[in-house]
């Protein structure tokens, strides 16, 4: 690993491993999120808090460790943009400060769909709110929607381009879309039962 790989990861790391939400409903609430509702750290917990305003922010601050060091990455080491990408996803989902219970990823994710194409993350934002709509869970929202991400990159690459020129295909960003729709099966995997149950909570919107 080089030094600028080495800085890469670490930042990238610390970045998407602040505990937004534990941080804010502990502050501004006094409560503990891992406390509440599924016990998880993001903004679809917070709100079940039933602070709108601590669940908003939370998720634009998740977002924002996401997409920070993938665009600053991208400035300055376009050739790393998956490592980072990696790392910022992976601090969210296994924080060190927390013993390695984070969150599921989800906003961190938008937040680098973000720093990589417009297009995508437009997608993704519109896939997530359909389906939300309809099926009033978030964790089927979130898996449909980032699948739905892949399977586009993965055979509609020319219409990404062409709706998003500057997407940049420097390094095969479909291999860590793929990655990161695992992870994110992988860290519902709790939702998954409790749709096939019946228990999994309904969010309001």
């Amino acid at each position: 690993m080089t030094r600028a790989q080495f800085r890469i990861v670490t930042f990238s790391y610390l970045s998407g491993s602040i505990p937004f939400g534990l941080i804010l409903t502990k502050f501004f609430g006094g409560q503990d999120v891992r406390k509440i509702g599924s016990g998880n750290i993001g903004a679809t917990n917070v709100l079940r808090t039933g602070n709108k305003y601590l669940a908003a922010t939370t998720l634009i601050l998740d977002i924002l460790k996401g997409y920070v060091p993938v665009v600053i990455t991208q400035n300055f080491f376009p050739e790393q943009v998956q490592l980072s990408a990696l790392m910022a996803f992976l601090g969210h989902i296994f924080p060190l400060w927390l013993k390695f219970k984070g969150g599921k990823g989800v906003a961190t994710y938008l937040g680098i769909l973000f720093a990589l194409s417009y297009a995508l993350s437009a997608l993704f934002i519109f896939t997530w709110v359909v389906v939300s709509l309809i099926f009033k869970y978030s964790s089927l929202s979130s898996i449909f929607s980032s699948m739905t991400v892949l399977v586009i990159t993965l055979f509609r690459e020319n219409a990404v381009k062409a709706i998003d020129p500057n997407f940049v295909f420097a390094v095969d960003i479909k291999l860590i879309l793929f990655i990161f729709f695992i992870l994110i099966v992988f860290t519902h995997r709790k939702n998954i039962s409790n749709l096939k149950n019946g228990t999994e909570q309904k969010i309001k919107l």
